[in-house]
């Protein structure tokens, strides 16, 4: 009799756990077909109604540095197309340069103009670094990515203690310099930026294998091949982003910190003990001067350095603790 009464019991507690469960379903279903429901009702449902993919029209003045890019050409323009392309549905990316660029290209513009460099340049560096302080695998440093043997010919200061490939004016004047050599020698503008990015060697074994001397009739490795189409892309977005689906306004932009420069010809035994002198941190005095690369600076032949502080009241800085 007790087995029976167990049999029972469990009999029923199973009953109760399936009637329980069917309920949770049907109303998982029923939430579900009335989610379907709304969806099916909603005019608004439709994604491509909020956001449009479709090819991009191709400027029909499209140039470098004023140098016409031959549009007759079918692979040139499937070249030209496919950097449009990328650059412009790669929206986070894009948003982002354009930031930067409004922090950033009042600074290069000027140096740009007095070296006789084209402003289409600044793109340039748009195109190598992205307007950031990254080294690239084989050491290439910078907005310009300078090599270090490049930097310290051109004159500046390359070690573990200062790094002046980091320094934003200094290496934008070594850029121009290198950009002003090649393009005597090439006479063009476009051969110019292609031996930027490949190195000059590189170029010339093209050119003498292919027997051409135009960038456009060049066969080149993928990355150069498609650098000065990269550039005009980035060029025109970055000009017209309205024109291409994104919406900033000038609030939504990056902005240089006003700064005023402290000249150093002695060894700093401790930069955050230097930066708290002017009430701010370690961090917020490396952001201003990233060329400093370690938290002392040695200067044996007290050599004169200038090193920017930002103005008072655009950091909050914690106290330091005693």
């Amino acid at each position: 009799m007790k087995i029976v009464k167990n049999v029972l019991m469990l009999l029923g507690v199973f009953f109760v756990i399936s009637t329980l469960v069917f309920a949770v379903q049907n109303t998982i279903e029923e939430q579900s077909d009335d989610s379907m429901d709304m969806a099916e009702n909603d005019p608004n449902k439709n994604v491509a109604e909020e956001y449009k993919i479709s090819a991009i029209d191709i400027p029909e003045d499209l140039n470098f540095a004023g140098e016409p890019v031959p549009q007759n050409d079918p692979e040139v323009m499937e070249r030209v197309d496919r950097e449009f392309l990328v650059n412009t549905y790669w929206q986070s990316n894009a948003l982002l340069l354009m930031k930067r660029a409004h922090k950033y290209f009042p600074i290069i513009e000027p140096i740009l103009a007095k070296n006789g460099i084209p402003d289409d340049f600044k793109y340039l560096a748009v195109a190598e670094s992205g307007l950031q302080n990254v080294v690239s695998h084989a050491g290439a440093t910078g907005f310009w990515q300078i090599m270090r043997r490049t930097g310290q010919e051109y004159g500046l200061e390359v070690n573990k203690n200062v790094d002046e490939r980091y320094h934003l004016e200094k290496s934008t004047e070594v850029a121009c310099k290198y950009l002003n050599k090649w393009k005597e020698k090439y006479g063009s503008w476009t051969l110019t930026a292609a031996a930027y990015n490949a190195g000059p060697g590189s170029i010339n074994k093209f050119m003498g294998i292919q027997q051409v001397e135009d960038y456009y009739d060049l066969l080149l490795g993928e990355e150069t091949g498609r650098y000065v189409f990269r550039i005009m892309a980035i060029k025109e977005i970055l000009s017209h982003p309205e024109k291409y689906g994104f919406e900033i306004e000038k609030e939504d932009m990056y902005t240089v910190v006003p700064t005023f420069k402290v000249e150093v010809d002695e060894p700093v035994f401790s930069f955050a003990d230097f930066a708290q002198e002017y009430e701010i941190n370690y961090k917020i005095l490396k952001r201003h001067n990233p060329w400093l690369r370690e938290p002392h600076l040695n200067n044996a032949s007290k050599k004169k350095y200038i090193i920017e502080i930002p103005n008072k009241g655009y950091y909050k800085v914690s106290s330091s603790n005693p």
